[in-house]
């Protein structure tokens, strides 16, 4: 809301716009100065793809899901990425404690509620964490669906923030992120990027890393979209498919650059 209570209107509506391609070059630059550390409770299947995502977005990783280490790692973190995929009893309790240790550090944790529009017991899960307010909850179109019980459209998106109380990111054709008051579309990235295994968890990760650096977890969420969508661009001008893609977004992460940025990113 403006200081006299009214609604601030969308990038786009004759407002001055919430991010510009030069504010997401001028976060990515914070990140790669700071480093910071985020600590992945994520699916076997992603963790080194998004061990080194992360890495190549300029933070760093830790993964433990040890009970015994769990409190230091998440205390010490920047951030907490807690990704619901393959989920079993372990990764739950670890999800629980790293929450609780998060909360009382101060540190800001993310939720990446992985397929489940899919296992009721998942949906129940995420409903649940979702309760222990994340700053960011990034999902796709199927699973906003199940998490609120209708399609991914403006209004409704901007609904489930206010009735969550967090800040949401939802991934498509044009990627949304609202807290409820305040949404950017972004339409970067390329179909390759559906065809790599653990890409959108690798994603969350990314915008988790941001949100370490950039306390607004709107702006936070939306240069992670730009910034891995722009990188899935560029690479597949070189790749010759899925295989190839995997390797070349992280080449393409690591080296981009301000231009690259400013020149592809499609901000609404």
């Amino acid at each position: 809301m403006s200081d006299d209570g009214s609604p601030v209107p969308d990038a786009g509506l004759g407002a001055r716009p919430l991010l510009t391609a030069a504010g997401v070059v001028a976060i990515v630059e914070r990140l790669r100065a700071r480093r910071p550390r985020v600590h992945v409770l994520t699916s076997p299947v992603a963790l080194t793809f998004t061990a080194n995502m992360l890495l190549a977005a300029g933070a760093e990783p830790s993964m433990t899901q040890s009970p015994e280490e769990i409190p230091d790692f998440v205390a010490s973190a920047d951030a907490l990425l807690i990704n619901l995929g393959m989920l079993d009893r372990v990764r739950r309790d670890a999800g629980l404690t790293a929450i609780e240790v998060a909360k009382e550090a101060g540190v800001p944790w993310i939720l990446d509620p992985v397929k489940v529009e899919i296992s009721t017991g998942r949906l129940a899960f995420a409903r649940r964490l979702i309760e222990m307010e994340p700053a960011l909850v990034h999902a796709n179109r199927a699973e906003f669906r199940a998490l609120a019980g209708t399609d991914a459209e403006d209004g409704a998106v901007r609904d489930h923030a206010v009735h969550d109380v967090t800040t949401l990111a939802v991934t498509g054709e044009v990627d949304i992120v609202t807290d409820g008051r305040r949404l950017i579309r972004i339409a970067n990235g390329h179909p390759l990027m559906d065809r790599v295994t653990a890409m959108g968890c690798a994603a969350t990760a990314v915008a988790a890393a941001f949100r370490a650096v950039e306390p607004d977890a709107v702006l936070a969420a939306a240069v992670a979209l730009v910034v891995v969508g722009v990188a899935g661009e560029v690479a597949a001008t070189t790749a010759k498919g899925p295989g190839s893609f995997a390797v070349d977004i992280l080449d393409a992460l690591h080296a981009l650059d301000g231009q690259s940025l400013i020149e592809r990113a499609k901000i609404r």
